[in-house]
């Protein structure tokens, strides 16, 4: 999908997490924007579509029939109003505002005025910032403001009466200082408990001298698809703001963590919700607002919760403990593709591929072996491989658990003792595409549309090829062959082909063809790539070598 999460600023086009605004914002009359936001002639289609009624009543004619009563318009089941749910939970919500420090010294340093925040193409807030910024820019050097610390508004919900509030980490990342507003107008300091980057969700403490409301947890397995959700929060800032919708799907993968399950809502989800409540009609939490999928920034009705099956349990430990723990096993997986699953001789793509196991983690120490695929984990199906991280974060560390898998075709149950994922930096590694050619002539052959040569110590010179890998090496691909569309790379080191080791070209032409006879339609090779494993199918029909 090509679109991105934006934890502050906005970004056109793209799923977005919603911080909120730049402070510094002076709204102007309510009515006169509303006067300006209707174009003329909209006004006159209207006083167009009411003439008839009119003249009927002036002319003495019968009055049009009586619109319907409210209930007979309304969806079968449909609540006639919010208001209760609204009337409860509205103090449970709070508005919370962070300060950032001035940028320092660097590029961007200097004296300016404040940033344009982001507003629809076309809004009276663009043309007014447009003009003041100009404005500014014609000022001398020395009469423009200096850096001045920046702001954000977001949302949050109070989870406990003892003070704890729960909002999206990026509402409060990098903050110097936070206050949380009461829906009643008392602002609070607050201090930050936790954060979980992951999962995207802090924990705040504020102390007050009045009693506090708070949101009971309630079930997001139990809610169904299309039922009936409301939101509460803050968007751009206007305060507590009450929307309706429904559940609009389940599940959904938005690529911005390992334990991605989101709740997708047409609940109207501005700028500024982010960490706000999602309640079910029962006035439970059932979800956390954090993404909008929108090309302006604005609702087009897709927006993102965190649901609470996972959300709760990560706020436990961190108003307990400070930090969430979770339960590692010790493998890398990838997807299972209709191709892959032919070539592992699966009849249906599921489960996770183990691309990697590290032999002193849980899953080589209980007998996981690269290439088997985990279907099912502590009782729990793993239908697909994103599946797999999130039911093993979940599980208690410490405990003997089965795990299901195919190997060579053939089902096998194993027991595992889940071990303590470890906090870890990500280090980016920059990919093969870009490594130099080799000086020095190899001896070469070409499979399945692949030049490829066997290992030499010139070669990983040449590709950066980590002295522990094994196999043969890709020294190039055809423009418009399979494995340029499967993303084969020169430098790229097939390791193994069908599950057996590959240490020459013409081992993988043998493999091919025993795929071949075997009337297999792909053959299945690992590839190695800076270090990563991964598993590639490749189609042998048409093999040239």
């Amino acid at each position: 999908m090509p679109h991105s999460i934006d934890r502050f600023r906005p970004l056109s086009g793209s799923i977005r997490r919603q911080a909120g605004l730049t402070s510094g914002l002076t709204f102007g009359s309510a009515s006169r924007l509303a006067t300006s936001a209707v174009p003329a002639g909209l006004v006159a289609a209207l006083l167009a579509l009411a003439a008839p009624a009119i003249a009927q009543d002036a002319g003495g004619a019968s009055p049009a029939p009586a619109a319907p009563p409210l209930a007979s318009v309304l969806p079968p089941n449909a609540p006639p109003t919010f208001a209760d749910l609204a009337e409860k939970q509205l103090d449970a919500v709070v508005f919370i505002s962070t300060t950032q420090a001035a940028p320092q010294d660097g590029p961007q340093a200097g004296p300016r005025g404040p940033e344009r925040p982001g507003f629809p193409p076309g809004s009276p807030f663009e043309e007014f910032f447009r003009e003041f910024r100009d404005r500014q820019r014609g000022q001398p050097q020395q009469q423009q403001q200096a850096p001045r610390p920046t702001a954000a508004l977001g949302s949050g919900f109070i989870v406990d009466p003892a003070g704890f509030v729960v909002t999206n980490s990026h509402v409060v990342s990098e903050a110097a200082e936070i206050s949380v507003t009461m829906h009643d107008g008392t602002k609070l300091p607050a201090k930050l408990v936790g954060v979980d980057g992951p999962t995207d969700l802090a924990v705040l403490k504020v102390d007050s001298k009045k009693p506090l409301v708070s949101a009971p947890w309630g079930d997001s397995e139990a809610l169904r698809v299309g039922d009936w959700v409301v939101a509460i929060g803050n968007p751009f800032g206007l305060g507590g703001s009450v929307t309706a919708g429904i559940l609009s799907a389940r599940q959904r993968d938005i690529q911005q963590g390992p334990y991605d399950d989101y709740l997708q809502t047409d609940a109207s989800i501005n700028r500024g919700n982010s960490g706000g409540p999602l309640y079910n009609l029962n006035g439970e939490v059932i979800g956390i607002n954090t993404a909008i999928y929108s090309p302006t920034g604005g609702s087009v009705g897709i927006g993102f919760a965190i649901p609470s099956s996972i959300a709760r349990p990560v706020i436990e430990q961190l108003r307990d403990h400070g930090q969430v723990r979770r339960g590692w096993l010790g493998v890398q997986v990838q997807g299972v593709t209709p191709d892959i699953a032919e070539s592992l001789g699966m009849q249906e793509p599921a489960g996770a591929l183990v691309t990697s196991v590290s032999p002193e983690g849980p899953a080589g120490k209980g007998g996981v072996r690269q290439g088997d695929v985990i279907t099912r984990f502590n009782g729990e199906s793993i239908e697909q491989m994103r599946e797999l991280p999130r039911v093993v974060a979940a599980t208690k560390i410490g405990a003997a658990v089965p795990l299901e898998l195919v190997r060579e075709g053939k089902a096998e149950t194993l027991t595992v003792t889940v071990g303590e994922l470890e906090p870890q930096e990500q280090v980016a590694l920059s990919g093969s595409s870009g490594a130099p050619r080799p000086e020095t002539r190899v001896d070469t052959k070409q499979v399945l549309g692949l030049t490829l040569s066997q290992l030499t110590p010139g070669l990983r010179d040449s590709f950066s090829i980590n002295p522990d890998v094994e196999g043969v090496v890709v020294t190039e691909v055809g423009d418009a062959s399979a494995a340029s569309e499967r993303g084969i790379e020169a430098g790229d080191v097939i390791v193994e082909a069908g599950q057996e080791p590959v240490k020459t070209p013409e081992d993988l032409n043998r493999l091919v063809d025993d795929a071949r006879s075997q009337g297999r339609k792909t053959v299945l090779m690992l590839l190695s790539r800076d270090g990563d494993l991964r598993y590639v199918p490749m189609p042998i029909e048409d093999r040239k070598g």
